[in-house]
């Protein structure tokens, strides 16, 4: 039904219809969705909803909804808190966009899911994890001709620094310290490849056990951002993934100078 056929809403429905997209939003971008499908999506939310049209002004940290339903405009604004990777919650509000738009669900359920997503927390168990990075680092560098000395200490080193990280996030440290510390962690540990010649390559440990840190995700949002007409997000999310990135070598160079190991440098 196109938007000249939209009966107009109710001052209520407009609200709630409004607040509900901006939600949505609001998630999309704190769990790293790129901005042209929050755009996208938050548009297609608030017009099944019930609005005639929906227009976003998304940045960095925030986002400013305009939603329209007959004569009537409404704004309102939401501050963005990043909260790290998390692309099921991001599949999880596109398969709720789609059921609304196919009448599946309405305003009521659709609260009721966005509320479940936000106070859900999505993990892994946390040695889980710490298994399965240190085993995704160690096969890096056996990939790259390191044998399995150096798969050995690759994978010690990089469990080593994700405990280190998991640990210093649950202390509420700041992510650019937390890993500054994971990589000097990660470091410390893989210098004693080159130290006690480990290995036919001991130098790929230091180099593959902070890989865990390389914050590719961000940087491949930047670049989608930026390619898509986004700009000034792109450069916000480069600018702080290049923050992430000295930070980590700030955290090497640490290391080796406490070590006096330098490894690959």
């Amino acid at each position: 039904m196109s938007s000249q056929q939209k009966a107009q809403l109710t001052l209520e429905q407009h609200e709630e219809a409004t607040r509900l997209a901006l939600w949505g939003g609001q998630l999309l971008l704190q769990y790293g969705a790129e901005s042209q499908l929050v755009e996208t999506l938050t548009h297609r939310l608030g017009t099944a909803l019930g609005c005639d049209w929906m227009d976003l002004a998304v940045s960095h940290n925030a986002i400013v909804l305009t939603s329209v339903s007959g004569p009537r405009y409404l704004t309102k604004t939401r501050r963005i808190v990043d909260r790290g990777i998390n692309m099921t919650t991001v599949s999880e509000i596109c398969r709720l966009v789609v059921m609304v738009e196919k009448g599946l669900k309405d305003a009521n359920e659709v609260r009721k899911k966005l509320r479940q997503l936000s106070d859900k927390q999505f993990h892994y168990n946390r040695w889980l994890m710490i298994l399965m990075v240190g085993l995704s680092c160690a096969c890096f560098a056996r990939l790259q001709g390191g044998d399995w000395p150096v798969f050995g200490v690759t994978f010690v080193a990089s469990a080593v620094a994700m405990f280190v990280r998991q640990e210093l996030h649950h202390r509420g440290y700041h992510l650019l310290m937390n890993w500054v510390l994971s990589a000097a962690a990660a470091t410390s540990v893989a210098a004693l490849a080159p130290a006690f010649s480990l290995g036919n390559k001991p130098e790929l440990a230091m180099a593959a056990s902070v890989l865990l840190l390389v914050p590719g995700f961000p940087l491949m949002n930047a670049i989608s951002d930026m390619v898509k007409g986004h700009v000034n997000v792109g450069i916000a999310r480069w600018t702080w993934a290049s923050m992430m990135v000295l930070s980590v070598a700030l955290g090497i160079l640490l290391a080796m100078n406490l070590t006096g190991v330098w490894g690959w440098l």
